[in-house]
């Protein structure tokens, strides 16, 4: 497993990291002696990076990791502190008392210590993000304390869905160590200026939905349909755009020995400024079939055609 340079941080990680939210239970119906497999082999093929949170069953999630890491040498584990008002994304217009008052942050950074074993986090995030808060002390001050008392060493934030634009201003500011951003074949407006400002200031990029919450997977119909909250993200009226456009890259990447998903997640490779991306991972088959992606490449003439399959939308529901 390559593994490459977290910012300025020092930290090594894998290419391809365990993103944890499934493992989490919850709506994904997981199963811990699957999980704690899939775990122990992400552990065997390489990956080193585990990125999980503290809404991923409230603390479930993390303690699996904790458990299934400890003692494991080069290790980096990833956190997230939930916003107070639990609203996915960010009102940007929400004063950040309301999102992130200092003592909170400090309590549910002090929640994920304790839920990892009393394990240093190596990067702690905010789970959501208003550029107007870049300079507000208050969540600053927070992560200065857990600093401080050895519950964590860097900071990050996750950016709010579909709006890269909205962090570059923090890329800048020198107050975070990385960021967390949405970034696939479909989404690439975080190359538009959000990359550029990571590298220039030594700021790690950990690219999340590489796979557009499933649909780069290849394994949707038009008649697919969802019990979950992705009822709402792929809507019935939406699914035949969605076929026809994952059909046309599958005509492009799919090969002999890769994948439509490996292609995908080698996509966001391609791209310096990320360190490791995030893909979710619930079994073996999963962990095996990311994990093969790492020294992947594609070719520059697949590159220059992947850019005419960018697609600017937002199923999330809410523009910014």
């Amino acid at each position: 497993m390559e593994r490459r340079a977290l910012g300025r941080t020092g930290l090594k990680v894998s290419e391809i990291g365990f993103g944890c939210w499934g493992i989490g239970k919850g709506m994904w119906k997981a199963e811990d002696a699957t999980s704690r497999l899939a775990l122990q082999e992400a552990l065997g093929c390489g990956m080193n990076f585990f990125d999980t949170a503290f809404v991923y069953g409230n603390g479930h999630s993390e303690s699996l990791v904790a458990a299934e890491t400890a003692g494991e040498k080069g290790v980096v584990i990833a956190s997230k502190v939930p916003p107070k008002n639990r609203e996915w994304p960010a009102r940007l217009d929400a004063p950040i008392g309301e999102v992130f008052p200092e003592e909170y942050v400090y309590e549910m950074g002090m929640r994920s210590f304790e839920n990892l074993g009393r394990r240093k986090m190596d990067i702690l995030q905010l789970h959501v993000w208003s550029d107007r808060w870049t300079d507000e002390p208050a969540w600053r001050r927070a992560f200065a304390r857990l600093k401080d008392e050895g519950a964590c060493d860097f900071f990050g934030v996750s950016v709010n869905d579909h709006a890269p634009g909205t962090a570059v201003k923090l890329a800048k500011s020198g107050f975070v160590d990385s960021l967390q951003v949405i970034y696939n074949i479909f989404d690439q407006s975080p190359e538009d200026e959000l990359f550029d400002a990571a590298r220039e200031n030594g700021v790690g990029i950990i690219a999340r939905v590489p796979l557009d919450e499933g649909s780069l997977s290849g394994k949707f119909t038009e008649g697919t349909r969802f019990d979950d909250w992705r009822s709402r993200y792929f809507t019935p009226e939406r699914m035949p755009e969605v076929v026809r456009r994952v059909e046309a890259l599958r005509k492009l990447l799919e090969k002999p020995g890769r994948t439509l998903p490996q292609a995908a997640l080698a996509f966001c490779l391609s791209n310096k400024a990320v360190s490791s991306v995030i893909p979710g991972m619930r079994t073996l088959e999963h962990v095996r079939a990311n994990a093969a992606v790492s020294g992947m490449r594609l070719s520059k003439g697949e590159l220059s055609e992947i850019k005419k399959h960018r697609w600017d939308r937002n199923f999330y529901g809410k523009d910014y």
